[in-house]
């Protein structure tokens, strides 16, 4: 038996003690098989065709049969993939034995825990659809549900070589929201990101951070002592694996999750080319809100924000009031951003 990741808010036990398998808690072979998944599309970084194959693949015969085919073969991607060889399997079940040792679980489609239709991008005429963009499993850290922690989310990011104007209101909008009860989003990263999540544990507020590497991989190294903490009071999570590093594409796979699990964006600093661009137009794909602090025109981690601005793709804002205003009329139906085309989500040149 693999180690039992269920947490008690998805616990099923009869009278006698035994344990129920329901629906909100997966089975092994489905764990098993998604954590194999996840290895392989880990394996497809900066490979758009095969990972649209390989979720094509699960949406068409489901996790199990799609981890068979791939391991034995039966199924070939366009590039070659270290984790389609039947070996990975065993790595998979290694991985979550891991992520149950330092207190982390997988989280699947399958599970009750999972996010639901927040993570499945609309398709170019507007519908749902899951077989493209949306993770194959999240692999998390931290003592809450995450269906639950992301009810009422917004995401604060922004550059990393952030100016102290930039810390400060990343900061106040963070305790601010937590306060209001939203949970803060951001990537963990040096400067905005930083700011966020320090601003909404400083309420005992809620936070997640997505990372660019495995749950159990402290980066970057300079906010270990907080990754931590955010570990025991909010919500690590991850596409990748235990034990992945970070690479450049898996910023922009982290962005683009930081953008789903959101109800709105808000950019406080970002320069000309940056990972938070690329955030923000994914966020707008999703038909979320985008919005930006207006900053000092002298200043240049304040350019991408005054370009959002001046094309039209960002709500400016200026306070928690106003964020959570934004966030209203969307909900209303009423302003907000028009949804951009999957098409004009093209890759900035710069991953933050």
């Amino acid at each position: 038996m693999l180690v039992d990741r269920r947490t008690k808010y998805i616990n099923r036990t009869k009278p006698n003690g035994v344990k129920v398998i329901s629906a909100s808690q997966p089975t092994d072979a489905v764990l098993l098989a998604r954590a194999h998944l996840s290895l392989v599309a880990g394996s497809c970084v900066g490979e758009q065709a095969d990972l649209t194959a390989l979720s094509a693949l699960v949406a068409e015969v489901g996790p199990i049969e799609a981890s068979n085919r791939i391991s034995s073969g039966d199924f070939v991607f366009a590039s070659k993939n270290a984790m389609s060889g039947g070996g990975a399997v065993g790595l998979a079940r290694r991985h979550l034995e891991e992520i149950g040792r330092c207190g982390g679980r997988l989280v699947v489609p399958e599970d009750a825990e999972w996010p639901g239709e927040r993570l499945a991008p609309p398709s170019e005429g507007g519908r749902r659809d899951r077989g493209s963009g949306e993770p194959l499993a999240l692999w998390v850290r931290g003592p809450h549900c995450l269906s639950e922690f992301l009810g009422k989310a917004v995401a604060v990011t922004g550059a990393r070589a952030a100016s102290p104007y930039g810390v400060q209101v990343a900061s106040e909008f963070g305790s601010d929201l937590a306060a209001n009860g939203v949970t803060v989003v951001a990537g963990g990263a040096y400067g905005i990101d930083e700011a966020a999540h320090r601003g909404a544990l400083t309420t005992d507020g809620r936070t997640v951070a997505v990372l660019p590497c495995g749950v159990d991989v402290a980066y970057p190294v300079g906010n270990s002592v907080l990754l931590e903490r955010i570990s025991r009071e909010g919500l690590l999570i991850s596409e990748y694996s235990p034990g992945v590093v970070p690479a450049r594409q898996r910023f922009l796979a982290r962005n683009r999750i930081v953008a789903a699990c959101s109800d709105g964006l808000v950019v406080v600093e970002a320069g000309r080319r940056s990972g938070t661009s690329y955030t923000a137009r994914i966020t707008a794909v999703l038909g979320r809100v985008v919005m930006a602090v207006p900053g000092p025109i002298t200043s240049a981690t304040s350019v991408g924000c005054l370009e959002l601005m001046r094309d039209g793709r960002a709500i400016p804002v200026g306070s928690t009031e106003d964020i959570l205003k934004a966030l209203q009329s969307r909900t209303d139906g009423v302003g907000g951003n028009r949804t951009m085309p999957a098409s004009q989500a093209v890759r900035p040149e710069a991953a933050s």
